[in-house]
């Protein structure tokens, strides 16, 4: 890093690629910069034991939560298709009375 009392001075040189050195063993081994290569069993049972970790760290929502949203979902599926039936049978009828008017007007 360059020296804040003189910047004009240039910067220091790097001696790591982005990251390494300021990340611990767990973030490496994600990157795959852990070493030396395992075979395909050690990386399934890593994988399964990164699982078992990441899934005890899952915040689950409650009976309560679920019952709510799946209410408020119900009611919002519930409005949107009566919104949808009605708005298609007033355009139905709008086209159809269209379609006669049209069909008058031309002696058809």
């Amino acid at each position: 890093m360059a020296d804040i009392e003189n910047p004009q001075a240039p910067p220091a040189p790097r001696t790591a690629r982005f990251g390494e050195g300021q990340e611990g063993r767990g973030a490496r081994r994600e990157r795959g910069l852990s070493g030396p290569r395992t075979s395909a069993l050690g990386r399934l049972a890593q994988f399964w034991r990164d699982v078992r970790a990441e899934m005890k760290r899952v915040s689950w929502p409650t009976a309560n939560d679920v019952k709510n949203t799946t209410i408020i979902t119900l009611i919002a599926v519930i409005f949107f298709a009566v919104y949808l039936f009605l708005v298609d049978r007033i355009w139905t009828f709008l086209l159809t009375q269209l379609n006669h008017l049209l069909n008058w007007m031309t002696g058809a």
